[in-house]
């Protein structure tokens, strides 16, 4: 809300603001993101890319999530469709973009809100300790946080000026993607589809094989 807020008010490009704690954070289809203060980092970035290369946007952040965890736990991170990463099959990071249209129908900018679990204990909260995990985690001893967000940021800034040089990410994202081979339910509205993931579009789409 906050990076929303300075983004209307003209904030550059590449803005980046980091909440300490984040008491409203939230995720697709408006669900809570834990948010520890002193242990994980929940931040939001003001980018203004082309419409159409907005799909990409998300592709480049969760890369740069994934790059970053492999690096730093010398584990194997993959990324669930659309916008979760995993390590251990477990929850490492959650990522939504919003954007806002301008009044011409453009897009005005669009804010990248991540939420990663950098020191959390995910044993310490029933509602998530089966299914999350951090970094700390995996690597067995906590981390330095500004370090892990200076290296996820030095990444997101290299993919994102890929984009605009005209680099197409859906490919090499594709092959990253753990959800692709798998058997999905795919929820929208009061409609449910169930089949095997079988890839993506140009543009992400999850593509699924259902009843032939």
């Amino acid at each position: 809300d906050e990076a929303r807020r300075l983004a209307y008010e003209g904030a550059i490009e590449g803005l980046v603001v980091v909440a300490e704690e984040q008491t409203r954070g939230r995720g697709r289809f408006d669900r809570d993101w834990v948010s520890t203060p002193g242990l994980d980092l929940t931040f939001s970035v003001v980018l203004r890319p082309n419409a159409e290369r907005l799909r990409q946007v998300n592709m480049a952040a969760t890369m740069a999530v994934q790059d970053a965890a492999n690096v730093i736990t010398g584990r194997t991170a993959v990324i669930k469709w659309p916008n979760d990463v995993l390590v251990s099959g477990r929850k490492l990071s959650g990522i939504l973009i919003e954007s806002v249209m301008s009044p011409s129908g453009g897009l005005e900018f669009a804010v990248i809100g991540v939420g990663l679990n950098v020191n959390l204990r995910p044993a310490e909260h029933p509602e998530i300790r089966d299914i999350a995990t951090s970094l700390a985690q995996e690597l067995g001893t906590d981390l330095d946080r500004t370090d892990v967000l200076l290296r996820m940021l030095s990444r997101l800034d290299e993919l994102y000026s890929a984009i605009g040089s005209g680099v197409d990410l859906s490919s090499p994202w594709a092959e990253r993607l753990d959800t692709i081979g798998r058997q999905v339910e795919v929820v929208w509205g009061d409609r449910t589809v169930a089949g095997r993931a079988t890839g993506v579009d140009r543009d992400g789409n999850l593509l699924v094989e259902a009843g032939g």
